[in-house]
């Protein structure tokens, strides 16, 4: 019983660790994405009222008419999956979902050009972060119209 209990307070600091990591991860991605002139946060964190599960890190404006969709993976610096290959085919699922419920709830203010971005946290041993941007990744299906 007592191993048990051990093995499960592991799990949940180690869970708690990573959620605050992710969170520096998400804070760092913001930071990087608003030293970009022109860019602006409009959302963070936003969940669609449908199915809570479904998240978008980041939503903002580009600097001109463009809604990005901003996915953020943290990772560790010398990982064997970089996050912008951790956006598989099923998690840009989950993101076109909620992307559908958020365009959608905008209604005739929904803009005529959207975007999809992975912002990849590296932490390093040190310490430090080191951000990189990844602009317009594949998200829909070639040909799609709204």
């Amino acid at each position: 019983m007592w191993e048990k209990l051990q093995a499960w307070w592991r799990r949940w600091r180690t869970r708690d660790e990573r959620q605050a990591r992710g969170a520096d991860g998400e804070r760092a991605a913001e930071k990087f994405l608003l030293s970009k002139p022109g860019w602006r946060v409009i959302a963070r964190n936003w969940r669609s009222p449908r199915d809570r599960r479904d998240e978008i890190d980041l939503v903002c404006r580009d600097g001109g008419d463009v809604l990005v969709f901003v996915e953020v993976k943290t990772r560790a610096a010398g990982a064997l999956v970089g996050g912008y290959h951790a956006v598989d085919a099923r998690k840009k699922r989950a993101l076109r979902r909620a992307v559908s419920v958020y365009l959608r709830g905008l209604g005739a203010r929904r803009p005529a050009t959207v975007r999809f971005d992975v912002v990849e946290v590296a932490w390093h041993a040190d310490g430090r972060m080191s951000v990189a941007h990844f602009e317009n990744v594949p998200l829909w299906p070639r040909g799609l119209r709204w």
